[in-house]
């Protein structure tokens, strides 16, 4: 069976992993999330922190993911949610900047 290298991506503040993998041709974005195993890889994230997560393909949001088949040299990316609404966030940048 013919396989692809791809790559499976997770970031934290404080750190991020690429997971690079050869899984079969027809591979779709959520099993090679599921291959790269990052529960076992980021043992202090709990388990469900994985589940559920939007997943995209080089910054591109994937509506399907569990339908969507992977290319050769493909980088899925799990994206967390937002901690802080981002305006929110940048009214606080402000109001510091200017003390």
């Amino acid at each position: 069976m013919a396989e692809i290298a791809v790559e499976v991506a997770f970031a934290l503040p404080e750190c991020q992993r690429v997971v690079a993998l050869r899984v079969p041709l027809g591979t779709t974005a959520d099993e090679a999330v599921a291959l790269a195993d990052l529960p076992g890889r980021f043992p202090y994230v709990p388990s469900e922190a994985f589940a559920g997560n939007d997943l995209g393909v080089f910054g591109k949001r994937l509506r399907e993911p569990s339908s969507h088949r992977l290319r050769a040299g493909d980088r899925v990316e799990l994206y967390r949610p937002l901690t802080m609404d981002p305006k929110a966030a940048r009214l606080i940048r402000a109001t510091d900047n200017k003390r």
